[in-house]
């Protein structure tokens, strides 16, 4: 009997998604409530050094287990940086980002198309410096698995100049991931006990 023919890239980051997915949620739960507090509290000074005084830098609001952001985005927001949070007009239009003027305050978000918490249509859009994404999982080199989407890949097709940096738990590596055209790999990863290099 024939063996079963190969997965093609997208089935097989299909099949990723669901063993990272419980992966990630096994991991959460098994952290101390303490320790989820301290982690990801600021960006690390390599990073930091990365996003210069004035520079907008787009962050995310995180769902169900993502690494949390929201330390990022105080720590930046005290050192002159301007926060934008991705933001969608309907679940068909392409992702845009508009301006978190306060970090701490998170009663000015409202619920996305994608159920997601984002500015109000009244903030400023922007387009940011550079970018902080999250995701499933990543290998060493900065390739990301991502909910699939596509979202950010679209957004970083058209923006190629905007680095983007993946903030991820440390279960989240792998050790390859199937990539495709559109695939763009990041500029760095941070995980709560080192900061992993990209190939850009």
């Amino acid at each position: 009997m024939d063996p079963s023919p190969p997965l093609s890239p997208a089935e097989e980051k299909s099949v990723l998604r669901a063993a990272y997915r419980k992966a990630r949620s096994s991991h959460v739960a098994n952290l101390p409530e303490g320790l989820r507090a301290l982690v990801f509290h600021r960006p690390p000074t390599p990073i930091a050094e990365q996003v210069g005084e004035s520079s907008i830098i787009g962050l995310y609001y995180p769902c169900a287990n993502e690494a949390p952001a929201a330390g990022w985005a105080r720590w930046f927001a005290e050192n002159g940086r301007t926060i934008a949070l991705p933001w969608f007009a309907a679940r068909e239009a392409a992702m845009e980002f508009r301006i978190w003027a306060n970090p701490w305050n998170e009663d000015s978000l409202v619920p996305g198309p994608w159920r997601a918490l984002q500015p109000a249509t009244d903030a400023a859009l922007v387009v940011p410096n550079i970018v902080v994404v999250p995701l499933l999982a990543f290998t060493a080199t900065g390739h990301r698995l991502g909910q699939g989407g596509g979202h950010y890949d679209r957004w970083l097709a058209t923006h190629p100049q905007v680095p983007a940096i993946g903030l991820a738990w440390d279960c989240q590596i792998a050790e390859a991931l199937p990539c495709e055209l559109h695939d763009r790999p990041l500029a760095a990863v941070v995980t709560p006990t080192r900061i992993y290099e990209g190939s850009e």
